[in-house]
């Protein structure tokens, strides 16, 4: 298991990081982000898309939470799903199948502790924690086919 953790003290940290892992994803990598309202996950997908080469991604990556599911275009698509309002793994599959899981771009799901049984084993997790008013912990963890694109984030 590969493990990095990361401290940031405000929303341009937490989005530069979401950014340099961005940078390093190539397609097909689905990313299972959990933590608290307000911890920083939707932030993270800001720099995440950023790192994608999503035009603007700062004005247009929003919370999908009244919509599901939000695509952004880069030099790949980024699928920006929110699972709050889910009822668990079936409801996940019965809404959005695997089709956006499986389309060669990289899947970021929000709240994916609603749908933990729908993912597959090898998703990238990403734990966001409060530890402060600004201070946030993100560990980001994954098997050993992470190693390559966590090395030097």
């Amino acid at each position: 298991m590969i493990r990095v953790v990361r401290g940031t003290d405000s929303r341009e940290e937490t989005i530069a990081l979401g950014r340099a892992l961005g940078e390093r994803l190539r397609g097909g990598e689905i990313l299972s982000l959990v933590g608290s309202l307000g911890a920083g996950k939707t932030q993270f997908v800001k720099g995440l898309a950023a790192g994608l080469g999503v035009p603007d991604a700062d004005r247009t990556v929003t919370s999908p939470t009244f919509v599901l599911l939000a695509i952004h275009h880069g030099r790949l698509p980024l699928y920006h799903f929110d699972a709050y309002r889910l009822s668990g793994a079936e409801d996940f599959e019965w809404t959005f199948g695997g089709d956006f899981l499986s389309a060669g771009g990289v899947a970021a799901i929000e709240w994916a502790d609603r749908v933990a049984g729908f993912l597959p084993g090898d998703a990238l997790e990403i734990a966001f924690r409060v530890t402060s008013e600004y201070e946030r912990e993100i560990e980001i963890a994954g098997n050993d086919r992470w190693a390559g694109i966590l090395a030097g984030i």
